[in-house]
């Protein structure tokens, strides 16, 4: 039997090489990107699907009888159906562990651009004002040391156990919270509400489910010290904006630094970006994009394609 691949949001991984993906039996169709309005007819004819962003709902896979398999060039499985996937036979395959240096450096990117204030220094010397400077240096933004302070992993798997690792090298000491409906704490683990209480940075690691939807909204931005900073390289709707907006102009939180938002791309209008805050720091979902997570995501969806086809043959 020949399957048809078809990768609808292929460009969503940049300049990695897709040869590997090509397959014998297989005939491979990419695309730059897909509407929501062209997916049924994209997919119609396809035995695999591989997507990365794009969303097959329920309603979508419906209309794809002949789908067999969907690879997701990601972690996260929010945009797929896996209910829906599941009633009707549907392999879900994703991709994990590919960006567990990625992530974790992205992490300690927007840390430390935050508290050795580099774009506000920057920004001071591109506009002249170490050129006039009286001393040898400038001074005009308080520089806060990592060591000694207390970072708080909400999510504890690859990417947060490889970020707590970063963190202990800066020596900083680690606390790894507990899921937020919970009670009791569990060996290693603190509750939410303490860990917050303690925290100086708090790193977002978990995946977005109802339950963690807005995790950080304005009573949980309560418990934080004033001072902690935010850094989000999960899924932005993690955060309530307007909380998060309200608790960096009010000085509860000293900053954050996020890589995602609750929309992506985001609208004209997005109150995140419209803030203009000076102590947050938006990157545009890069934290996973490196050049050899990348490769890495493209060698595990080939492998997910083998073992797909292999446990067809068995059959």
């Amino acid at each position: 039997m020949r399957y048809n691949l078809v990768f609808l949001d292929a460009a969503t991984l940049g300049d990695a090489d897709l040869s590997t993906l090509q397959q014998a039996d297989c005939h491979l169709t990419l695309h730059d990107f897909t509407a929501a309005t062209d997916i049924v007819g994209r997919l119609q004819h396809a035995d695999i699907a591989i997507v990365n962003k794009c969303v097959l709902d329920a309603a979508i896979l419906q209309q794809l009888p002949r789908l067999k398999a969907i690879m997701i060039a990601a972690t996260g499985t929010d945009n797929v159906d896996l209910i829906a996937a599941a009633k009707s036979g549907i392999v879900v395959k994703n991709v994990r562990n590919y960006a567990e240096t990625a992530v974790p450096q992205q992490v300690f990117a927007l840390l430390l651009a935050l508290t050795n204030q580099l774009i506000g220094y920057h920004q001071a010397v591109s506009s002249g004002q170490w050129a006039k400077s009286n001393s040898f240096c400038l001074l005009n933004y308080p520089i806060m040391e990592l060591a000694d302070k207390t970072m708080v992993v909400v999510g504890y798997g690859a990417l947060g156990q490889a970020t707590a690792r970063l963190a202990e090298a800066f020596g900083m000491k680690v606390l790894v919270s507990e899921r937020p409906d919970a009670a009791t704490a569990r060996p290693g683990r603190t509750l939410l509400r303490d860990a917050f209480a303690a925290a100086d940075v708090v790193s977002l690691h978990c995946p977005l489910t109802p339950d963690t939807r807005h995790l950080l909204n304005a009573e949980r931005l309560s418990w934080l010290k004033s001072g902690a900073i935010i850094i989000n390289t999960a899924r932005g709707a993690l955060i309530d904006p307007p909380a998060l907006i309200d608790a960096l102009q009010h000085g509860r939180l000293k900053a954050a630094g996020l890589d995602v938002l609750a929309q992506e791309p985001p609208t004209a209008h997005d109150a995140l970006i419209n803030c203009q805050l000076p102590n947050l720091l938006i990157t545009p979902h890069t934290g996973w994009a490196s050049a050899e997570a990348r490769a890495r995501m493209v060698s595990k969806i080939a492998d997910n394609i083998t073992e797909f086809l292999a446990s067809r043959l068995d059959h």
